[in-house]
């Protein structure tokens, strides 16, 4: 028998408050956190496992949905401070997460700067410094397409590009839960396409969203805007 823990996160990042919601997968021998927050966010996220009665000391793995520096930016933190853990990620992913390859992110940044206002400018340079300050760190077991993991409560990879094209969605068998990453968000209480100005591929992202189609979900658990359950198969069709 696994257990499923949605975590509330909620912080003030560049003064506007926002919450995110990671998830945490256990049985009597793993326990497994999908996506770990902006960077420092360990400490923030140790005192929410807590307070939901989660013993964090425990974790195993980490899956990194994608390199994005809200999901990814803790991970060097969590290896230091718990240097067992596994990383796990898709193999397209691995390399940016690793350092070996400049973030996606910060080169679709880079190529939009000199079409900004002048005004707008000195934001993106906080921004891209923001993204270069990222610690790296090395992936231990990358994943694929239909990767099916046995623990808790078994869990399988979908790919879904098209926010990077790296991107893994998670789908948790035993309670039937889509953990989506940000292949869709829930905003003003819709499921919708995560931010379609930040998709490296926005058609395929669209295709992405597909796939789902084919599984029996029981709710959607966005990174941002946290659990969906209404007339999920219709909803996702008129995405």
């Amino acid at each position: 028998m696994s257990k499923i823990n949605i975590l509330e996160v909620s912080f003030n990042f560049g003064g506007k408050n926002d919450t995110i919601y990671p998830v945490i997968l256990q049985d009597e021998h793993e326990m497994v956190l999908i996506d770990c927050g902006y960077p420092n966010f360990l400490k923030l996220i140790e005192d929410v496992a807590i307070n939901n009665e989660v013993n964090i000391k425990n974790l195993t793995k980490i899956i990194i949905t994608h390199h994005d520096f809200d999901h990814m930016g803790g991970l060097a933190e969590f290896k230091r401070q718990y240097p067992h853990i596994q990383i796990l990620a898709s193999e397209e992913d691995a390399p940016y997460i690793n350092g070996s390859k400049k973030s996606l992110r910060l080169q679709q940044a880079e190529s939009i700067y000199d079409s900004l206002a002048e005004e707008e400018k000195e934001q993106a340079n906080y921004f891209h410094k923001t993204l270069e300050a990222v610690e790296s760190c090395n992936v231990d077991v990358t994943l694929k397409d239909k990767d099916y993991l046995e623990f808790c409560g078994g869990i399988e990879i979908i790919a879904t590009p098209g926010h990077m094209p790296g991107h893994i969605s998670i789908y948790h068998k035993e309670s039937k839960s889509l953990i989506s990453g940000d292949a869709l968000v829930v905003e003003n209480g819709e499921l919708v396409i995560a931010l379609p100005q930040y998709a490296l591929d926005i058609e395929e992202a669209k295709r992405s969203i597909k796939k789902f189609l084919c599984y029996d979900i029981y709710r959607i658990i966005c990174y941002h805007g946290g659990i969906y359950e209404n007339e999920i198969l219709k909803t996702l069709k008129n995405i």
